[in-house]
């Protein structure tokens, strides 16, 4: 059986820059009536990127939520009405300096579907031509390039251990036939 939960009143709580935050009143299968805190954000892309060196290239970054920098997939938000494959290039761009001479969908997920509605698309990026990164001014990075099965290596070890980069290397790596 599927459930659902029909929206009864919606209020916006919160709107930034990035993210919006609301709260819905449900009505549960039941009847009963329950609160939703619900963040309203515009999704992203990831980028797999493998080089010819058999190398996945990550950014190293600090991430203020958590007070620490971690190893992510170059990646990026998607600017309004934005069509996702074009915002994936421009990000591999921007954030690593490399073009893609192949550029294959993954598919998408949910990094946090409890209380987020964003959605993040993953590309595999081959083929790849260095070129000179050009960071927003607001980005502070290091590139690494990390052998495939080091970063395996290093996501069964907890090292790398951002949702949307585990997602994506597992499914880039599932279509190479490396797994």
């Amino acid at each position: 059986m599927i459930y659902e939960e029909k929206t009864v009143s919606s209020r916006e709580i919160f709107g930034g820059r990035i993210v919006r935050l609301r709260v819905d009143m449900v009505e549960m299968p039941g009847g009963n009536l329950a609160s939703r805190e619900i963040i309203e954000h515009p999704g992203g892309v990831g980028i797999v990127a493998v080089t010819n060196d058999d190398e996945i290239i990550l950014v190293k970054q600090f991430r203020k939520p958590l007070e620490k920098s971690i190893y992510e997939v170059p990646a990026g938000k998607l600017e309004n009405g934005e069509d996702h494959r074009l915002c994936g290039l421009r990000e591999l761009s921007e954030e690593t300096g490399y073009e893609a001479g192949s550029f294959e969908y993954l598919g998408h997920m949910y990094p946090s579907p409890g209380f987020a509605d964003e959605v993040t698309h993953l590309y595999l990026a081959t083929d790849l031509k260095k070129g000179e990164a050009h960071l927003d001014p607001d980005e502070y990075l290091d590139i690494e390039h990390i052998p495939v099965d080091k970063a395996v290596e290093m996501i069964m070890n907890n090292e790398i251990n951002d949702a949307k980069t585990v997602f994506g290397i597992f499914k880039a790596l599932k279509l190479l036939k490396r797994i």
